[in-house]
């Protein structure tokens, strides 16, 4: 498959009465906006925040984020199966709106979501302080069931960016990259020299509002299978995920695999990159036994040297993790382990749930139990009434003056398995 990949730099975004980019500014029209997320009558209101880095803003509890992106002359839609037909994407043309973002966010949906801000000392845990953030805070109806609510969450935001991406289509894009994975037997072929390497990239199943959904169908009912990288690229994973803010892949994380770019980037100088083995991390051991010997069987069958393998989440899929890596490496593909730690908040715990000796090569995210104190901001998007009960807070986190005292896993995206904040990761 061969994508082109058409990149439209945003730099501001405005709330007006018509939608459009011009001179590297999105104008949105609040309007049909809110009619669009209001479609949904799981809903009772919905409102339109905008944040910039830089600025004295807090969001939060943050479900997910979304970049913008529609494909170009094409059957297909970006986000298949979900909010568009079901059609083979990673092909062919598409345009991404870069340096904004759509984030969902208002009444608490689970105790696993998170805190974006915008400056200070928790802007630079979190990739999403980079960026212009649209925020939807929706107010749904009252006695909504919690799965419900996701799910209407979730919607709203594929759909806005969706509507936001199209904008996008007739531009000429300020920077155009193209990505190509050929079949099989093709792909071996053109670097017969460079070692083949693959990417398993574990997605979290662990069950109900711990839910990650390709080609809308989830996760946790498949088996291992392979993927062109530029499918994921097009929307084929998308996150449903209440899990703790630091530990889950929103749907921008899957949109913008650094583990896939990177691949990417080395694809032919030292590498040849197959392409992506997606598996699932279930709760049954029977489930972990088969969905890990699939991985091995895969990575056979793409004739792999190498693999690195990414994992969502912490404790239970820890397990998974390690029977991936194992069995790989028993398999005789080196393997390197990608994931974050839990290793209490003076470090000296055990970082991994699950280990073994042939998990020898690992890049870790750091440690999420580490603690942070927020300062005060002037203005928040959503409520800091959940602070105290979310992942990584407790009673008191919320200080009166408006601080904050949580560990980092309550970020999200603060020590991500998909690498997102490089710096703090490191060779073991």
């Amino acid at each position: 498959m061969k994508l082109e990949f058409g990149e439209i730099q945003i730099k501001d975004v405005v709330l007006t009465n018509e939608s459009k980019i011009e001179d590297s500014v999105l104008s949105i029209n609040e309007q049909e906006v809110k009619d669009l997320v209001l479609e949904d009558d799981r809903f009772e209101s919905v409102e339109i925040e905008i944040a910039k880095p830089g600025e004295s803003v807090r969001i939060t509890p943050v479900k997910d984020v979304i970049e913008p992106r529609a494909k170009v002359d094409s059957k297909a839609g970006v986000f298949p199966g979900v909010i568009n037909r079901i059609d083979t994407v990673g092909e062919g043309k598409t345009v991404a709106l870069k340096g904004c973002e759509v984030m969902t966010a208002g009444k608490l949906v689970r105790f696993q979501e998170g805190i974006v801000d915008m400056s200070g000392p928790g802007a630079e845990l979190t990739p999403f302080s980079k960026n212009i953030n649209i925020v939807l805070v929706a107010q749904p109806v009252e006695g909504i069931e919690t799965h419900a609510h996701e799910e209407a969450l979730r919607l709203a935001g594929l759909k806005v960016a969706n509507y936001l991406g199209q904008l996008g289509t007739e531009l000429e894009p300020d920077n155009v990259e193209v990505y190509e994975t050929k079949p099989i037997f093709e792909q071996a072929n053109e670097y017969p020299d460079l070692p083949k390497v693959g990417y398993v990239y574990m997605l979290q199943t662990q069950g109900l509002l711990h839910d990650t959904y390709v080609y809308g169908t989830d996760a946790k009912h498949i088996v291992p299978t392979i993927l062109y990288p530029t499918e994921i690229m097009d929307g084929a994973i998308i996150s449903g995920n209440c899990v703790s803010a630091c530990d889950k892949n929103t749907t921008y994380h899957h949109l913008n695999n650094p583990i896939i770019k990177d691949l990417y980037a080395r694809h032919g100088k030292d590498i040849n990159f197959m392409g992506v083995i997606i598996t699932n991390e279930a709760v049954y051991l029977a489930d972990k036994q088969r969905s890990s010997d699939f991985t091995a069987k895969l990575a056979k069958f793409l004739g792999l040297d190498g693999a690195i393998v990414s994992q969502e989440g912490f404790g239970n899929p820890d397990t998974d993790l390690i029977m991936n890596c194992t069995k790989l490496e028993k398999a005789g593909v080196k393997t390197v382990i990608v994931t974050d730690e839990y290793a209490g908040r003076d470090g000296s715990s055990q970082s991994l749930a699950d280990a073994d000796p042939l998990a020898n090569a690992a890049v870790t995210g750091g440690n999420a139990n580490e603690v942070i104190t927020l300062p005060a901001m002037d203005r928040i998007i959503g409520t800091t009434e959940y602070v105290d009960i979310i992942a990584g807070g407790a009673e008191g986190s919320l200080k009166e003056n408006g601080e904050i005292t949580v560990e980092i896993q309550a970020i999200t995206g603060a020590t991500n398995e998909l690498g997102f904040n490089k710096q703090s990761a490191r060779f073991v």
